[in-house]
């Protein structure tokens, strides 16, 4: 049924984005998890990687209950309300439209020649230094931006809400905020953010590399380089330090037919990141531009072929 839904919420997604005046559920999620780290940090007694694991299952649980509580309650006044709340959820729980958004705010910039705004705004995508970024650092950077969170902030959420609908979408939505929070491997998070990443790896295994499949079929139609999708990946997803990230970003290196990865730097250090993509076309606003339509592409693949494939299977089961 949920299948059903989810083009609904896309295209909610693609009209609306996410409006500023509405506070996000992932604000909520993101406050629980602070509030449940102050907490569990005050208990000296617990091992901080026993304190991160049942900060991950409150917080997942208070998510998967709260989810249901609210679809439960709506289909109990009625179906329509039901079905209304539950395309609601699963709107909230993708986010093609504001990574364009952000993308094409850093082309405008760097289209009108302010490097610093587009510093400035590609700094609001990742978590690197962006100081002294020349402009191909700057664009290099939005695009793998755009690549990794064409899964982790498109295909997986409409995944797991093809599956498990809206509680699935938001439970997945739980553990890549917690991931995003805690999953750093520095002094204060190696312990306490443990579970957070070990759990987002595994959420992320099976829709990371089925977004290869999607970025593939959506460069065929494109007409980008469908077949070195599947080269790049083949080659270079493994070379990155994520068991996952690495599968959709060496697959639109691939279809776009560029290379990312190289210097980055984090706080000051300056880090080498394995060279993903098989050829090395210029990075300019206009390759960003292209990364966006695919990642729009993709997202459309993803939930076509996915549906399609859900209603065939209930059909041979019900048969």
């Amino acid at each position: 049924m949920t299948f059903v839904l989810l083009p609904f919420a896309l295209l909610l997604d693609l009209m609306l984005g996410d409006p500023s005046w509405f506070p996000h559920p992932v604000r909520g999620i993101g406050r629980l998890a602070m509030g449940m780290e102050a907490l569990l940090r005050r208990m000296s007694f617990l091992p901080l990687r026993m304190a991160g694991v049942l900060a991950v299952l409150t917080v997942v649980g208070v998510t998967a209950g709260t989810v249901t509580l609210l679809v439960s309650s709506a289909f109990f006044l009625h179906p329509v309300a039901g079905m209304a709340v539950s395309v609601l959820l699963l709107y909230f729980s993708i986010a093609p439209r504001d990574l364009a958004a952000h993308a094409m705010a850093v082309c405008h910039a760097l289209d009108g020649g302010d490097l610093a705004l587009a510093r400035q705004l590609v700094s609001m995508m990742v978590g690197r230094d962006t100081a002294e970024l020349d402009a191909e650092g700057v664009t290099r950077a939005a695009l793998e931006s755009v690549a990794e969170n064409s899964s982790d902030g498109v295909t997986a959420p409409l995944f797991y809400g093809m599956l498990f609908g809206p509680v699935g979408a938001w439970v997945y939505k739980a553990v890549n905020t917690l991931d995003s929070m805690f999953g750093y491997r520095n002094d204060r998070y190696l312990e306490f953010g443990w579970a957070s990443a070990r759990l987002d790896d595994l959420f992320n295994y099976i829709p990371a590399r089925l977004t290869v499949l999607a970025v593939a079929l959506a460069a065929f139609i494109l007409r980008l380089y469908s077949l070195d999708t599947l080269r790049s990946v083949r080659v270079g997803a493994r070379l990155h330090e994520s068991p996952n990230a690495g599968y959709p970003e060496s697959a639109f290196a691939g279809a776009l037919g560029v290379k990312l990865g190289g210097l980055r730097s984090y706080g000051g250090v300056i880090r080498s990141v394995p060279e993903l993509g098989l050829q090395d076309d210029e990075m300019s606003t206009v390759m960003l531009r292209r990364s966006v339509r695919l990642m729009y592409a993709t997202a459309l693949v993803f939930l076509a072929v996915g549906s399609a494939t859900l209603f065939v299977l209930q059909r041979v089961i019900s048969f």
